[in-house]
């Protein structure tokens, strides 16, 4: 190779092992934690995305790409073949895979649904509370991208489309103070919205609907009563909600 040309692959290489590092140190590094208040509002603004009815309709599709992203990914775990996930305009969502229909794994997947948004609440708050703000917002990007192969409708690819896009928007270029405030209030909302779909599920099928809910099909699969796996959904959110928000507001 002639010096002219080893020199410049030294550059280059250099360059790239540079540019890599300080990729890497971005996403791994910690950021210093927001003030208070911030913390407090972004939280107040979820509960307002969460509490009005009218808003509540257009938020509730992120709680439900959650939900069915839950029931996809513990599909794949347990061995399942995934077959697709529709979300519908109506903020409801289809899971389709293909394995034993009864047995741990079917079990496991139908119970991701209601417990996957408060969980990853859950593990976005301790990572925020770990300072780690950049990782949590291109981990939710990374899994909004996977999630979106498997999508199977128009209506669903808009939506996580437009998810991943306010996503990786923010984390490319939103200031520090506008990644925090996006990342605190995108877990706070996780956490919420997690709460209350349980409650809706409760009050449906308390007037004869949803027969085929998720809870009814735990029911089925393991004998137990469909109100004791609601009171599950219920501790788990809850607790979800009651652990976030002490790590986040460093009680």
């Amino acid at each position: 190779m002639a010096p002219e040309i080893e020199s410049a692959h030294s550059v280059l290489t250099t360059l790239g092992s540079a540019s890599l590092g300080g990729l890497w140190d971005r996403l791994t590094g910690t950021q210093p934690a927001p003030e208070q208040w911030l913390i407090v509002a972004t939280a107040v603004a979820a509960l307002a995305l969460v509490l009005p009815r009218p808003l509540w309709r257009l938020s509730r599709n992120a709680v439900t790409i959650a939900h069915e992203g839950g029931h996809g990914l513990v599909a794949l775990l347990t061995g399942r073949t995934l077959e697709g996930i529709r979300l519908h305009s109506d903020t409801s969502g289809l899971t389709v895979s293909r394995g034993r229909p009864t047995g741990l794994g079917m079990v496991l997947t139908a119970a991701a649904g209601y417990t996957a948004p408060p969980l990853l609440g859950l593990g976005g708050a301790w990572l925020l509370a770990s300072g780690r703000v950049t990782l949590l917002l291109w981990a939710a990007t990374a899994l909004l991208l996977a999630l979106l192969v498997r999508i199977r409708n128009a209506y669903g690819m808009l939506t996580v489309v437009l998810t991943s896009a306010a996503f990786l928007l923010v984390s490319w270029r939103g200031t520090a103070d506008a990644q925090a405030a996006f990342a605190y209030g995108s877990v706070w909302f996780l956490l919420l919205g997690g709460v209350r779909p349980v409650f809706e599920l409760q009050a449906t099928r308390r007037h004869g609907g949803a027969p085929d809910s998720d809870a009814d099909q735990l029911s089925r699969l393991t004998q137990v009563p469909a109100g004791l796996w609601l009171l599950l959904f219920h501790v788990f959110s809850l607790s979800c909600l009651i652990g976030g928000a002490r790590w986040m507001l460093d009680l």
